[in-house]
């Protein structure tokens, strides 16, 4: 266990490392320059070179890529062009935000489409199975800003249940924290409610099926039991795996529901650094959340050998 533990990290070093390298170069063949978008519209073509020179862009690529990763391992994110300040500050500044929208959006998540996808299961076949199918089919149609303004319309401004936009952190009082968490919650969710009732419910449908399923009836336990005790443990592994991609794509969701909701996270930061051609704070979220994914990944792996004693690395 140990030794596959040691080994899963040290792999997510080379891995991260392709990703730096593979998103500098992505960065500079895309179109447009960062010191072009910092002249303004007034630039003169020799205060836009000045500023090229002053941010370096004008080393040869190699030259930039080696002081970049130099950068790296020194824990040096770098200096943003657009705000003017370390990238490791302004991440910091932003990632509660963040955790928090995701922190709810998977509490929210796990609590309702893990109960939905068992009951579906057990209820094969009758109307509340297809209700939760089809909610499901809802639920991967509706894109998360088109969802995220409905609520906006009617739950802040119709209703005056929610406020429209903004974030209150948790240390101003965990009252506002959550109410001001409520809807973009519900609009970042709702997708991965579907995707993961859908799993459960095909999951626990192929265990039901089995013969120790059946003992276990026979032996006069009562269903409660067999569901979460013998079903839904069984079924576990693709639940999990499921919960572990759902999180991984969260990062996405978080970028657009931020924006509607106007919540000051990594996802508006990405945003903003993105129209700004801010390269090293792109570079610095695209690492921050590739390093998320990964140890995500390793999680989930980890949470096999803990559901199934039969899976060992």
């Amino acid at each position: 266990m140990y030794s596959f533990f040691i080994r899963r990290v040290l792999a997510t070093i080379p891995v991260l490392g392709m990703v730096a390298i593979f998103v500098f170069f992505m960065l500079r063949m895309t179109p447009g320059d960062p010191a072009a978008v910092l002249a303004g519209d007034n630039g003169t073509p020799q205060q836009i070179e000045e500023i090229r020179e002053s941010l370096g862009l004008n080393e040869p690529i190699p030259i930039q890529l080696g002081i970049y990763l130099a950068d790296i391992l020194r824990g040096d994110l770098g200096q943003s062009y657009f705000f003017k300040r370390d990238v490791t500050e302004l991440i910091g500044l932003r990632v509660e935000p963040t955790l928090a929208l995701a922190s709810t959006t998977l509490i929210l998540t796990i609590l309702v489409a893990v109960p939905l996808g068992v009951i579906a299961a057990f209820r094969r076949g009758t109307w509340l199975d297809r209700g939760v199918m089809g909610f499901s089919v809802l639920g991967f149609s509706i894109p998360i800003f088109v969802l995220g303004y409905i609520l906006m319309y009617v739950f802040a401004m119709e209703l005056k249940m929610f406020p429209v936009q903004g974030y209150k952190s948790i240390f101003e009082g965990f009252g506002p924290f959550i109410h001001r968490l409520v809807l973009p919650s519900i609009a970042l969710s709702v997708i991965y409610i579907a995707l993961i009732a859908r799993i459960t419910r095909a999951s626990v449908l192929e265990v039901l099926g089995e013969d120790y399923i059946r003992t276990a009836y026979a032996k006069g336990l009562p269903r409660r039991v067999v569901l979460m005790k013998h079903a839904l443990r069984n079924a576990a592994i693709p639940i999990v795996t499921v919960i572990g991609i759902g999180v991984a794509l969260l990062i996405g969701g978080v970028v657009v529901t931020e924006s509607v909701f106007n919540i000051p996270g990594l996802g508006r930061l990405t945003v903003d650094a993105v129209l700004g051609r801010d390269y090293p704070t792109i570079q610095a979220l695209i690492l921050v959340f590739s390093f998320t994914y990964v140890f995500i990944n390793l999680m989930v792996d980890l949470t096999y050998t803990l559901l199934d004693p039969r899976i060992r690395y």
